[in-house]
């Protein structure tokens, strides 16, 4: 269980080494803890009626503060030295990861790096007010996927149009659902709708003017193609009614 300890008081001989025992226990600088001296505390004559200095230690950016801890705790027992950045913009957490082995953070088409930004989001808004918005990026992932994701459908949208038949997507999170949705919202020949329900829910890129099925009228040449295999049938049968009419006749002639 991590403990998301915002505030604590440390007691030292002095100020400076209380400070230090806050900023050790964070794991944070001095620019990122409000420190406020309770008690500067006094040496005393000879040891004699000291006092030591009592400091308190409040965290500024509680929000990526509590990313920070948790995320470390992850990399941490996946063995693995990440650097962490973040920066807090009105409710909107922006979250760098820097590193060796970043394949690994991400996954699968980002599969890995957006549960890592579900779970964080899920531990900063946990007893919060107004929710905040957090992302998480390593090695320009996010816009190389946005890039690949526009390439895509317009790619697909061509193809659809030219074909006249619906194409489905791969499933897909909601952030990359939304982009080819905005990208082909505009397009003259095709439209967008999502199935399905997450985490299988796709997107489906249909025409707007879907092609027909047709039902040709069959050439002339095939119905007397028709009429003909009709007719010799009928000439053959009546041949050979013929023939086994006239058999019967002479055995019935020889029985006389």
């Amino acid at each position: 269980m991590l403990n998301f300890q915002t505030k604590i008081e440390k007691t030292a001989k002095s100020i400076n080494e209380a400070k230090e025992l806050i900023l050790t226990e964070f794991g944070l600088s001095e620019d990122d803890i409000d420190i406020q001296v309770i008690d500067e505390g006094t040496k005393g004559f000879l040891g004699l009626g000291s006092k030591d200095a009592v400091v308190t230690g409040q965290v500024k950016d509680v929000t990526s503060y509590k990313a920070k801890l948790f995320l470390n705790k992850i990399f941490s027992d996946m063995n693995l030295k990440v650097d962490i950045s973040t920066k807090l913009e009105d409710d909107n957490l922006l979250i760098d990861l820097s590193g060796k082995n970043m394949g690994i953070i991400i996954g699968k088409r980002g599969d890995t790096l957006d549960s890592l930004q579900y779970l964080t989001s899920l531990v900063v808004n946990r007893n919060n007010d107004n929710y905040v918005k957090v992302t998480i990026n390593t090695e320009n992932y996010r816009e190389k996927r946005y890039d690949a994701l526009v390439a895509l459908s317009q790619r697909l949208a061509s193809k659809v149009a030219k074909s006249g038949k619906k194409y489905t997507l791969e499933p897909m999170n909601p952030y990359e659902r939304r982009i080819i949705h905005s990208c082909l919202q505009d397009h003259t020949d095709v439209t967008t709708f999502s199935i399905g329900e997450d985490p299988y829910r796709k997107v489906v890129i249909a025409p707007k003017n879907p092609v027909k099925p047709s039902y040709h009228k069959k050439p002339a040449y095939y119905n007397s193609g028709l009429n003909a295999i009709h007719e010799k049938k009928h000439s053959d049968f009546e041949s050979y009614a013929r023939s086994h009419s006239e058999e019967n006749i002479s055995e019935d002639e020889s029985d006389l």
